[in-house]
């Protein structure tokens, strides 16, 4: 044999060698994804070993935070900011999220004067304002921005995955399924968040807890008219009688008209939407930005009587428009 013909036979063993690596391990990998069912984080955790009452403690949040103490409505700020790391899917406990924010935002605070005075400044009035302000937008304003953010991102697929999983339920009913066994057919079809949302209800039932509170749970957790119209559609047909299943798929027809609507409104304003987020993002990315580049910008005339006039009325100036802006784009399908 010539040496070509042995190199051609070598190369064609090296080639075979490696196909057939590469059929092996694409196998390999396509028979673990079909063994495991684990389409969302529930299942993910009852899959590790965790026992299902550990995983429900873990994935259910308590909605029933009394913050009526509070004065000047902080109450009803301190229940809006729960809602929105409910819905961000953050596992963090609420009182350990704000420690941590007053924390940094203390800490930032404090290297802010530090850093003023190590640079030759002297720790004046309008300079300890300037810091106050730089501390709670980079302690309190981004990690908001961040939540809700988070929040809505959740949210929006949230209202996607509704009508979807509303289909599914439906057919489960029509196939001869009970209402546990068709919710629980959601649990292992569904992707987040709704598949672990609906996992909790079904665990929840399952230790004695009632359907319709439950779900009503779910509904106050996510604060969606979607769910709140499943849990009175599955509440009149459960005193009332009536085909369940057809109810609940005129009502996916109604949830989807109505999503239809709303991306047409979105659509129209979004040119609206997006001057509202930079009119309100950019302040405060400039001045945040600017601070960190380039602190002596304003540390040098901070220690001007005006300063603190003039700072406070643009901070003023800055929330008024911002929530004027806030009410002219929130609109209502």
């Amino acid at each position: 044999m010539t040496p070509a013909i042995i190199r051609l036979f070598v190369l064609i063993l090296i080639f075979a060698s490696v196909f057939l690596a590469a059929e092996a391990t694409i196998s390999w990998m396509r028979s673990r994804s079909g063994s495991s069912r684990a389409v969302n984080k529930r299942l993910k955790m009852m899959e590790s070993g965790l026992d299902r009452d550990v995983v429900l403690s873990q994935l259910r949040r308590s909605t029933g935070s009394n913050f009526d103490f509070l004065p000047f409505g902080l109450g009803s700020l301190a229940h809006r900011f729960e809602r929105i790391l409910q819905s961000s899917g953050i596992n963090m406990p609420v009182r350990n999220i704000v420690f941590l924010m007053l924390a940094g935002t203390g800490l930032i605070f404090a290297v802010t004067l530090f850093g003023a005075a190590a640079a030759g400044y002297s720790v004046s009035a309008g300079i300890t304002q300037l810091a106050i302000v730089f501390s709670a937008v980079m302690g309190i304003g981004v990690p908001l921005v961040i939540f809700t953010r988070l929040s809505d991102r959740r949210r929006a697929k949230m209202q996607q995955q509704f009508p979807v999983a509303l289909d599914v339920f439906v057919r489960g009913l029509r196939a001869g399924h009970p209402i546990s066994a068709a919710l629980d057919l959601l649990t292992t079809e569904m992707q987040d968040p709704i598949g672990s949302e609906f996992g909790i209800v079904v665990d929840e039932v399952n230790y004695g807890a009632d359907l319709r509170d439950s779900l009503q749970g779910m509904a106050n957790r996510w604060e969606m008219e979607d769910m709140q119209m499943f849990v009175v559609s599955l509440s009149v047909q459960s005193e009332t009688g009536g085909n369940l299943a057809e109810i609940l798929e005129n009502l996916s027809g109604v949830i989807r008209e109505r999503a239809s609507m709303m991306m047409k409104v979105r659509a129209l304003s979004s040119e609206g939407r997006m001057t509202a987020l930079i009119l309100t993002a950019l302040p405060i990315l400039s001045f945040a930005g600017l601070f960190l580049v380039k602190p002596s910008f304003y540390l040098d005339i901070a220690t001007d009587p005006a300063f603190i006039i003039g700072f406070s009325g643009l901070v003023l100036l800055y929330f008024i428009g911002f929530f004027t802006i806030r009410r002219l784009i929130d609109l209502k399908v």
